[in-house]
């Protein structure tokens, strides 16, 4: 279940609101916000394989990753069997935590 956010713009669109920059996937983030929400154990996330569960490196450790698309990502940090400091973030406007050091 998501415990909390880590930004506005996410928590809007998981309440079903209109946040502009996330307009061209609003669909796909909120079936995978609804599924994060649903996940009973960081386990259940791996399926379907789509989503792509990643453990994150470097300046995101202790965070996981799925996939919305190839541009998209939601991280998060799971504790306690739930999702916290939830955020969909753009890989492609400076985030560097994709690159491989980054990875495990």
């Amino acid at each position: 279940m998501i415990k909390s956010f880590k930004n506005k713009d996410t928590a809007k669109l998981f309440n079903d609101l209109d946040v502009r920059k996330f307009r061209s996937i609003s669909r796909a983030a909120r079936i995978k916000l609804e599924v994060l929400n649903a996940a009973v154990s960081l386990s259940s996330l791996r399926v379907p394989p789509g989503n792509r569960l990643e453990q994150l490196k470097g300046n995101r450790k202790n965070q996981h990753s799925i996939r919305i698309n190839d541009q998209w990502r939601i991280c998060f940090i799971w504790k306690e069997e739930n999702a916290h400091d939830v955020e969909i973030i753009d890989y492609h406007k400076g985030e560097k935590l994709w690159e491989k050091n980054y990875l495990q």
